[in-house]
């Protein structure tokens, strides 16, 4: 393992493993032997920068979106940064901030520096679980679906192919800090797994159809300010789920359906291309099924 001004790089087999502070990613690249250590190698260049950049505009990123802000205002000079605000966009009237997208928008920025200098047949980039890939023709990629985020048991698999226009997936869940989980929810969705056409809009879809599985009328659910948890939070005075209690099949049925009408909103606008929502044993899928491949 190296260590480069707090950047701890470390090779699991043929995977490139690289960590700094709260960003901790997997890289895989497949090709000619040469290609590969071009790749690896302008990568670990890459993100030297990548948390610093991020820091320096992080009041800015943290600032919900509105379109006042997003036209006139809002304009961040880095690379992700940028990539995160194109991603969220779309939903700026849902007092929603950036943040929403950097872990995807982080894996695609390192996904192009993976591919700038190089012929890669097949590479991807996976950001706790929000993952960018590349596919030359012929390829696929596929994935472990995990139904409940905080148990990270793998239960089928999404399959994609190269023409496909599919390149970030990403999931999200109501566990959040010390539960499983690195993010909050205003849901209690076990998890939402999305395909998009990169991570970062993944990232934030898979965020909001996530908050849309919820039963605000119940009262067993628990719920706090998300800055009494972390005090830095972009959520501020919002509540987030930190208990969801065992729940009537009726209920799961009610919670899902929130998901899965806002989840098919999003498809038909080509925002995302499917979606999976799993609650308590129960799940509903939008989008063509076949992306869901066998588990053997």
């Amino acid at each position: 393992m190296n260590n480069f001004d707090g950047i701890q790089t470390a090779w699991l087999g043929d995977k490139l493993h690289l960590n700094h502070g709260p960003i901790d990613l997997l890289l895989h690249a497949q090709g000619h032997s040469d290609e590969i250590e071009i790749a690896y190698e302008n990568a670990q260049r890459c993100f030297r920068d990548v948390l610093t950049d991020l820091v320096e505009e992080l009041p800015l990123l943290r600032t919900p979106l509105s379109k006042r802000k997003v036209f006139s205002e809002y304009k961040p000079r880095g690379t992700i940064a940028r990539q995160m605000v194109h991603a969220c966009v779309p939903f700026r009237s849902q007092l929603l901030s950036p943040m929403a997208a950097v872990a995807g928008a982080v894996a695609d920025h390192m996904l192009a520096a993976l591919n700038e200098k190089s012929n890669l047949q097949r590479a991807w980039v996976n950001n706790g679980g929000d993952i960018a890939f590349s596919l030359q023709a012929g390829q696929r990629f596929s994935c472990g679906l995990v139904p409940e985020v905080q148990l990270a048991d793998v239960q089928g698999k999404l399959d994609i192919k190269a023409s496909d226009p599919v390149r970030g997936i990403a999931t999200s869940g109501w566990a959040s800090h010390g539960q499983g989980g690195r993010s909050f929810s205003l849901g209690i969705a076990d998890a939402v797994t999305v395909l998009a056409k990169n991570a970062a809009c993944a990232d934030v879809a898979a965020t909001m159809i996530a908050n849309r599985v919820d039963l605000p009328e119940h009262d067993g659910i628990g719920r706090v300010a998300a800055r009494e948890l972390d005090p830095d939070s972009d959520l501020g005075s919002r509540r987030v789920t930190t208990h969801v209690p065992a729940l009537s099949d009726g209920e799961c049925h009610t919670a899902l359906d929130r998901g899965r009408r806002f989840a098919q909103q999003l498809q038909t606008s080509e925002q995302i291309f499917f979606a999976v929502l799993f609650l308590q044993k129960q799940f509903v899928v939008v989008g063509n099924g076949r992306f869901i491949g066998s588990n053997e």
